[in-house]
């Protein structure tokens, strides 16, 4: 598993569906850069399981994100087609009406392989990037493919990164916005025990 961290996210032209309903095609990464920070999640395929309840979950805080200038973006090995199909299945069929965000459709594989997160050249794991405007990924975490993940912590992610780059102090462990953060140096260290 490759370490993206630190690194240039890699770049994307791939057909999209956005606002539930419209295709966009050539629908890349780059067309955020140096605007918003990007949240970046891989789901293994539409019409199953687990994936449902995190698109939802996603759509229920994409408020949030936008509030904090964070465009969320999902993508499969889904095509376009069935993502629009999915889009169109309604919440108590096991469908994902309603989802706003964007849906890239990765029938190639080939942003799944640049992320590092395809398995057994089949799916994708459960794969997600916090990407800041120059669009460097400043955190990774994937998934096994039975694991949810916790759309609050990945707000708490985009609110770290952003509070480290406006007031330039690091978030230490279990960080949450309106929490004390610290200087990164041994006297901003003893500061924060003392507190």
């Amino acid at each position: 598993m490759s370490v993206l961290v630190g690194k240039q996210a890699p770049d994307f032209k791939a057909d999209a569906v956005v606002n539930g309903s419209e295709f966009v095609e050539n629908f890349t990464l780059s067309q955020f850069k140096g605007k918003k920070h990007v949240v970046l999640f891989f789901y293994p395929l539409d019409f199953t399981f687990v994936c449902p309840t995190e698109m939802h979950a996603f759509q229920a805080k994409l408020a949030e994100f936008e509030a904090r200038n964070t465009q969320v973006i999902a993508v499969s090995v889904d095509s376009k087609f069935s993502h629009f199909a999915w889009l169109t299945t309604p919440i108590a069929k096991g469908g994902i009406q309603g989802v706003k965000y964007p849906m890239v459709a990765d029938i190639t594989k080939s942003i799944a392989r640049d992320y590092d997160v395809l398995v057994d050249d089949a799916v994708a794991f459960r794969g997600l990037f916090l990407i800041d405007k120059a669009g460097v990924v400043q955190h990774q975490v994937v998934n096994n493919l039975p694991l949810g993940r916790n759309i609050d912590e990945a707000l708490r992610m985009v609110d770290a990164l952003q509070f480290f780059e406006t007031h330039g102090e690091v978030c230490p462990a279990n960080w949450k916005k309106g929490d004390k953060a610290m200087k990164a140096d041994q006297k901003g260290l003893e500061e924060f025990f003392k507190a």
